[in-house]
């Protein structure tokens, strides 16, 4: 088992550092957000008006439980990352496992909370009749996945702290060739249909986060055990950077939704 104990970042061309992360992140976050066109493509494909719509609706509520984890990804990569430009490994790992725990803690009460008031949140984006009963059945499906999908993203942003660019774009590429992949199965040979595009995307978001994992445990032993102390000191400063980043990342959508309203 190799462990990181010289910082990608402090040295080399910084061009190339620049040039290299961005290029991979673009690709990831392209991968992510393809899952759900990916659905919505083959679910048009059935011919039926309201299904395709549910499914648009089910992903705009969606991008709200994946903007936390967007938030978090970013918390996770800022603090590990400084940890280890200061060569204090321990840190890092410690950094690691309190957003982990962090995440799939947020994950959990995001479903919580949401799915016993999914009909009302649904008809605040104007969702009504058949159209939002499928959204709430493929929602029912997919969110109670949001810590995964968090533990995902999380790991992901470790190994890109790590520089391992080309490692932290790699689960992106694959939960979306599984869920390329799964998506005509399940929606037409099992004539599952919406279930079968809500199913997909979640072992697809078990294999991105497995292909996460794997790399940042096996190569970079990047997370300790979680500790309680850990997490709760680490807490106060996951919130400062990822509460802004949730901000800043749904602004748009939410400030063009008022705009047209």
């Amino acid at each position: 088992m190799t462990l990181a104990t010289d910082p990608s970042f402090v040295s080399g061309n910084l061009m190339r550092h620049v040039s290299v992360m961005s290029l991979t992140s673009s690709i990831g976050l392209m991968a992510i957000f393809a899952v759900d066109l990916i659905d919505i493509l083959f679910i048009s494909m059935l011919g039926q008006e309201a299904l395709a719509a549910a499914a648009g609706y089910a992903s705009t509520v969606m991008f709200f439980a994946s903007a936390i984890n967007i938030g978090l990804s970013i918390a996770a990569g800022a603090l590990v990352s400084r940890a280890l430009g200061g060569k204090d490994e321990q840190d890092a790992q410690e950094f690691a496992a309190s957003v982990a725990v962090i995440a799939v803690i947020v994950g959990l009460l995001v479903p919580l909370l949401a799915l016993p008031n999914m009909t009302w949140l649904l008809s605040l984006i104007g969702a009504e009749g058949e159209v939002a009963i499928a959204a709430e059945r493929y929602l029912w499906i997919i969110l109670p996945t949001t810590a995964i999908s968090g533990l995902g993203m999380t790991a992901v942003a470790v190994l890109r702290a790590y520089g391992d660019a080309g490692r932290a774009m790699y689960p992106a590429l694959v939960g979306g060739t599984v869920n390329a992949v799964l998506d005509p199965i399940l929606i037409f040979s099992l004539g599952m249909g919406l279930d079968g595009a809500a199913v997909a995307t979640v072992l697809a978001r078990i294999a991105t986060m497995l292909t996460a994992f794997y790399p940042a445990i096996r190569r970079y032993a990047a997370f300790s055990l979680p500790r309680t102390r850990c997490i709760v000191r680490d807490f106060r400063m996951t919130s400062q950077i990822a509460i802004p980043a949730v901000l800043a990342t749904i602004a748009t959508p939410v400030g063009s939704r008022h705009c047209h309203t």
